[in-house]
């Protein structure tokens, strides 16, 4: 679902940038981590330096940043910032674009919990739209959450002509890439977002995608 490459800097206005954090240490242990406020590792604080980088190159500069209130999201957003020379800068911090709370799992390594509730069932936790891990929520839970905040304070600021990043977490970005994309359940299940790598959209005046870019592609 990516869309054409172009020669020119993204500079436009109506401009939205969606990162996933760089690589936590709980990702590095394979492990559940959900709410759990874990930091980036050594790699993850180099992705983001590269997704800084990247944006740099694209001539990105932004209006207001929105991120979640667990630090490998701000700690990637700060580091991207630095990259950009944007410092000083609005930035929003809210729960609502926290990762998807995995209840009992969290913690857990995703192997172990294969072998302790059986690979289907897992699966099932983690790939199914509707199905919440005990104690957890679902990606439809999440998005619950994650779409009317996006609708009430981020689509605002897109309408007057700001350029917005958002840096948050697999679970919340594909959330917002779901509506974005108009994508049904079971498409939106399919999407893998890596660590650290920008997608930038531009966006029509009514809030239509006009084109979509995968930095890594």
């Amino acid at each position: 679902m990516t869309g054409r490459k172009t020669e020119e800097p993204t500079s436009s206005e109506n401009v939205l940038v969606l990162v996933r954090h760089g690589e936590s240490e709980w990702n590095r242990l394979n492990r559940f981590t959900g709410w759990k406020d874990v930091d980036l590792t050594e790699e993850g604080v180099a992705e983001a330096h590269l997704a800084g980088a990247m944006l740099r190159a694209e001539g990105c500069r932004f209006d207001i940043a929105f991120t979640s209130t667990l630090k490998r999201a701000h700690h990637t957003l700060d580091i991207i910032l630095d990259e950009l020379g944007q410092t000083k800068f609005p930035t929003v911090k809210v729960a609502a674009l926290n990762e998807r709370d995995y209840g009992e799992l969290v913690g857990i390594n995703k192997e172990d919990a294969r072998k302790r509730w059986g690979p289907e069932q897992v699966h099932i936790w983690q790939r199914s739209y509707d199905t919440a891990p005990p104690g957890g929520e679902s990606l439809k839970d999440t998005a619950a959450r994650v779409v009317p905040f996006f609708e009430k304070w981020i689509v605002p600021e897109l309408q007057e002509g700001k350029n917005v990043i958002v840096v948050a977490h697999g679970n919340s970005l594909r959330s917002l890439i779901m509506k974005l994309d108009c994508l049904s359940p079971d498409e939106v299940m399919q999407v893998e977002i890596a660590t650290g790598v920008p997608l930038i959209y531009r966006l029509n005046a009514d809030g239509t995608v006009a084109e979509k870019r995968d930095l890594a592609a």
